[in-house]
């Protein structure tokens, strides 16, 4: 027997006001209902569902999960993110990899990648990861390669 990912959870001080920033940054929208302890997006059946949870307890260490966003707009988006509530964190290049993190308005750390392949030409993500599994060096990991 195996599960299934049914979605990704953040957690916040204020869920309905983060979710709305999620929305916008991923062009979707707040699904009804949302309300300060609990919203989610409007499920679009291509992503995976995201859900924002209000916890008691700031942010205090950096999360080991995040979110990587792919705009095919690299070199505009940063503004966009920004404009809408997100701080950057800071900008990588590794090989032909190149990524910015940012923060959310909570202080969730996200990435934005390039949508270009391994060769450096336009592709999509999915053939990223495939082609950074198959040149994957002994003892790294798919996240080394990729980032």
């Amino acid at each position: 027997m195996s599960n299934t990912a049914y979605g990704l959870s953040v957690d916040a001080a204020h869920a309905e006001k983060l979710a709305h920033f999620w929305a916008e940054a991923l062009g979707q929208d707040v699904a009804p209902g949302a309300n300060p302890p609990f919203a989610t997006l409007a499920p679009d059946g291509a992503t995976p569902r995201l859900s924002i949870h209000q916890v008691p307890e700031p942010q205090s260490v950096k999360n080991r999960l995040h979110l990587d966003l792919i705009s095919p707009l690299f070199e505009a988006e940063p503004q966009r993110l920004i404009v809408l509530g997100a701080s950057r964190i800071r900008d990588v290049t590794q090989g032909f990899a190149r990524w910015t993190t940012f923060a959310d308005p909570e202080g969730n750390e996200f990435d934005l990648i390039t949508g270009r392949d391994m060769k450096g030409s336009q592709g999509e993500c999915t053939r990223v990861r495939a082609n950074a599994s198959a040149t994957r060096s002994p003892g790294s990991t798919e996240a080394q390669e990729l980032k």
